[in-house]
């Protein structure tokens, strides 16, 4: 989805609670992600490794999500307060020779850097910095205020899920985890509910309500019987 289209688009494309449709936007493969090995130590190879959203190969960026905007510092500032300002030094964490400007700190595991200088520019040849790996430009239109996202369409994209996407074994499965636990919600809640989902795909809602009756008539006659 480029910009132009993100603009146009019929929902917000970076609202996380919204999926864009493969069949506009067919999943793009990028890699493969091989584990070859089990940890040999797993303090130091699974208690102290640091994913973070903002650990990202150049040619891949961040899209404007508001809550991915937010994990790529929260991650991070995480890791710091866990494992120590230094924790990218840790050998999971960082299993390459790196040079940068970032010296000393608590918990500094590695040699440094040596002597490299720490600051920029300087003259005993420290890195420089290379323009192909800038994140892209991005425009950016329209107002900034606060909005009732209350007010979008919250209902189509899971209408197409329930109608295109889950077999009829998966729709049983969803409809018995809901109703088991919405069944001991407040009548009122329970009406809301069904009228949500029933707005998504009128199935949904009338399967959802059927289930609520069927549990409720059981727990009614388990009452009679343990007041006899």
């Amino acid at each position: 989805m480029g910009f132009e289209e993100a603009e146009k688009c019929k929902f917000n494309p970076f609202d996380l609670t919204k999926i864009w449709p493969h069949g506009d936007y067919p999943l793009i493969p990028v890699g493969r992600l091989v584990l070859n090995r089990n940890p040999t130590n797993y303090f130091a190879e699974v208690e102290q490794i640091a994913f973070a959203p903002s650990h990202l190969i150049p040619g891949i960026e961040p899209s404007p999500d508001k809550m991915l905007q937010g994990r790529l510092f929260s991650y991070a500032d995480t890791h710091r307060h866990r494992l120590g300002a230094n924790y990218l030094q840790i050998p999971v964490n960082c299993p390459f020779k790196v040079r940068n400007y970032q010296r000393d700190g608590p918990q500094c595991v590695n040699d440094n850097q040596d002597g490299a200088p720490n600051y920029y520019p300087n003259s005993f040849s420290g890195p420089e910095h290379n323009s192909k790996h800038l994140e892209s430009a991005c425009p950016v239109s329209g107002d900034i205020k606060r909005y009732d996202s209350g007010n979008e369409d919250n209902f189509s994209q899971v209408g197409v899920f329930w109608e295109k996407v889950l077999n009829e074994q998966e729709k049983q499965r969803l409809i018995e985890n809901i109703s088991g636990h919405l069944v001991n919600a407040a009548d009122f809640i329970q009406e809301r509910a069904v009228t949500n989902f029933g707005k998504c795909h009128p199935e949904y809602g009338h399967r959802l309500k059927e289930a609520l009756n069927k549990l409720k008539n059981k727990q009614t006659i388990s009452m009679r019987k343990s007041n006899l």
